[in-house]
């Protein structure tokens, strides 16, 4: 459904002529064909004999994956925005940003601070976290459930602080 509202929107942007549009959401396209090639692939060795209808079927990308493909593509942008406005490419850095604007439409929400201090609190209780040691039982846990609504980064920081305080 996710794939199939870019496909739709990509139809769009080309019958608008609307450049930037168009290079983001078939690069975003491309990406998801590839992230699909690899589950088939991988299910195909793991399951040598499944169907190729079932396997098809299997192969198709849930939302949430689709959603952190969005989200790393997101963040290639960001990151690509803070090297060129360094190197003094703001012609670029433009770009970059057109392009993360675009990117962020077909992201979620971004949970506030607070809600994501409450869900991370949440899983260290959950998962009877104490220590920093601890720290990757309690990522494993948070990541699922903020997908596309926070950064890998705040939330490492977070779980971090959180952790040395107990």
């Amino acid at each position: 459904m996710f794939k199939h509202k870019i496909s739709q929107n990509l139809k769009i942007a080309l019958k608008g002529k609307r450049e930037i549009k168009v290079s983001v959401l078939r690069m975003l396209l491309a990406a998801i064909l590839n992230k699909e090639k690899e589950k088939r692939y991988r299910l195909n060795k793991e399951n040598p004999d499944l169907g190729q209808e079932e396997l098809e079927k299997e192969s198709q990308l849930t939302e949430e994956e689709i959603t952190s493909i969005i989200s790393i593509e997101a963040k290639k942008r960001k990151e690509a925005i803070v090297a060129f406005e360094k190197g003094e490419r703001k012609d670029l850095a433009e770009k970059e940003k057109k392009e993360l604007d675009i990117l962020k439409k077909y992201l979620p929400e971004q949970l506030s601070e607070e809600k994501l201090y409450q869900t991370i609190k949440q899983v260290i209780a959950e998962t009877g976290a104490k220590e920093i040691k601890d720290m990757g039982k309690v990522m494993k846990e948070v990541m699922p459930r903020v997908v596309g609504r926070a950064h890998g980064d705040q939330v490492s920081d977070i779980v971090k602080e959180l952790l040395k305080n107990d």
